[in-house]
């Protein structure tokens, strides 16, 4: 059968033009069944409801199901693990924080590597963490702390919700920009820390600002300086530690990574959605609750951060001689 030259070229556009058309209507029907959210931490910390929060206005926005899957243990790892082994079709993503990126040096035998094996999606929120005291401690300011534990050496000792942890590792920056000798004591979660440190039997606590916000309003506890480069909306007359100690600055970020190898409709789909739903007027007065910001960012933006904090940590964790629990 011979076709007309003119009948030719028009199939021959037909066919051409199929491919992306086929590419289109996939990236369209992304995601056509529910997508499984995995959080390293136990249900009810500050983690969790980012997530649940997040996971609800996802779902409306896209019609599916964001189902809250927390495995906790290990800093984040095994539910980090479960994440980057999950089937890289965008049917599994993984909430990270800080926690991800000093675990990468942190544990040294982790079945993933957290920069390679992960494929950035989005920020979701950016908080601080505060560095605050009981109030019989006598020191007011970063500036009177760090004067009293130089003159007590190894005798002041900071609680963290454990080793590793955000709030861990911002004592121990503290201590490598200013060569204090302050004794870390762990514990396994925020909650019992601030127990001892409310009763004073720890004097000094670095911690995530959602669990002691209620105190430091109360006054039970004295804050003596955020650890963001910013000031927090939450607490703005409260100094950052950067402007008494240059170049100290730990952010608590929040967002979403999916396998390495995900398709980038799903990725692309994913962000911009994330996006939308942070400009929500009610959530930003939720994370403001929380003491946090929305946080978009692109996908390589956020790729970035991660590349950067991995980096930051690693150098204080040998320089500090961190182990693991």
């Amino acid at each position: 059968m011979i076709i007309p030259r003119r009948r030719f070229l028009r199939l021959g556009a037909y066919a051409a033009a199929f491919p992306a058309v086929s590419s289109l209507a996939r990236a369209d029907a992304y995601p056509s069944r529910p997508v499984r959210w995995i959080v390293g931490f136990a249900p009810g910390g500050g983690t969790d409801i980012v997530a649940r929060l997040l996971g609800q206005l996802l779902s409306d926005k896209l019609g599916q199901q964001f189902i809250i899957d927390n495995r906790a243990g290990a800093g984040g790892s095994i539910g980090m693990a479960v994440a980057l082994s999950a089937p890289a079709d965008g049917y599994t993503i993984g909430f990270v924080a800080p926690n991800n990126a000093i675990n990468s040096s942190l544990y040294k035998n982790l079945p993933f590597d957290f920069v390679r094996d992960s494929a950035p999606v989005g920020g979701t929120m950016v908080s601080t963490n505060v560095l605050e005291v009981h109030p019989s401690f006598p020191a007011s300011t970063v500036t009177e702390l760090i004067a009293y534990v130089k003159a007590n050496p190894g005798k002041v000792s900071f609680a963290s919700s454990g080793v590793g942890a955000s709030p861990h590792m911002s004592g121990e920056l503290l201590k490598s920009l200013t060569g204090i000798d302050m004794i870390h004591v762990p514990y396994r979660g925020s909650a019992p820390a601030l127990t001892d440190v409310l009763s004073g039997r720890v004097p000094v606590m670095f911690d995530n600002i959602p669990g002691s916000l209620p105190h430091i309003k109360a006054g039970t506890l004295r804050v003596l300086g955020v650890t963001t480069a910013k000031r927090s909306e939450a607490l703005p007359d409260v100094p950052t530690i950067g402007e008494t100690v240059p170049g100290y600055k730990v952010d608590v970020w929040y967002g979403i990574v999916a396998p390495k190898g995900t398709p980038p409709e799903a990725i692309d789909t994913l962000n911009r959605t994330l996006n939308s739903v942070l400009a929500d007027g009610k959530l930003k007065e939720r994370f403001a609750e929380l003491g946090g910001v929305p946080f978009p960012t692109t996908p390589a933006e956020f790729g970035k951060l991660i590349a950067e904090e991995t980096e930051k940590w690693a150098q204080v964790v040998k320089s500090a001689n961190i182990k693991p629990e």
